[in-house]
């Protein structure tokens, strides 16, 4: 298949020959589909934190038992929406928050509300199914911040971070060859235009 594109290239003029490059170049880069799968996986994890400690806080206001827990179930609301926010990658916010671009740093984030979330557990056997919401949403984020924390040890994010600008430099010269080749195609039927 190669050869048959390279073959395409010989042909001058031809719009199918730089149609044909395009497409192999426009491939997404699988490294970058998995971590954009295990974003959207650790997002998942932090809104069912959030939803969770919202019941939870909702339940200590409501029935009076506990204020603090309500009040550090807040806190872990407000920073949950951090982790779903560091998630999305928003320039805005990583250039504030500079720690939430590093994995280690993004991971301790997450590993932090899980044990927030996790923390002030059901005493009462009436919310059975309040614990087992928060021991899910707990756990899952737990690991997918020590997943972060290892993999940015092993120095991924930087990797990712790389493959990331690779992959904008790419997108950005695809367009400019489509630029070119529209400016290419607009100039030769001008030229035919004076010719005739």
């Amino acid at each position: 298949m190669e050869r048959k594109a390279e073959g395409g290239n010989s042909q001058r003029g031809s719009p199918s020959s730089s149609t044909t490059n395009v497409g192999v170049r426009a491939r997404p880069d699988p490294f970058l589909v998995v971590c954009r799968f295990f974003g959207v996986i650790t997002s998942i994890a932090a809104i069912l934190c959030i939803a969770v400690n919202v019941l939870s806080a909702i339940r200590s206001f409501r029935d009076g038992s506990d204020i603090f827990d309500g009040i550090f179930r807040c806190y872990a609301v407000v920073i949950a929406v951090f982790v779903v926010v560091a998630e999305t990658e928003w320039g805005y916010i990583m250039k504030f928050w500079k720690v939430l671009e590093y994995w280690a740093g993004r991971g301790m984030l997450q590993i932090f509300v899980a044990v927030m979330t996790r923390a002030y557990p059901e005493s009462s056997g009436e919310r059975k199914v309040l614990v087992l919401l928060q021991n899910i949403a707990s756990y899952m984020l737990l690991a997918c911040g020590v997943v972060y924390v290892i993999l940015g040890i092993l120095c991924i994010g930087f990797l990712k971070r790389a493959r990331q600008k690779k992959e904008v430099t790419r997108e950005q010269a695809v367009k400019d060859l489509q630029e070119l080749e529209r400016r290419r195609e607009e100039l030769e039927e001008l030229l035919i235009a004076e010719r005739v």
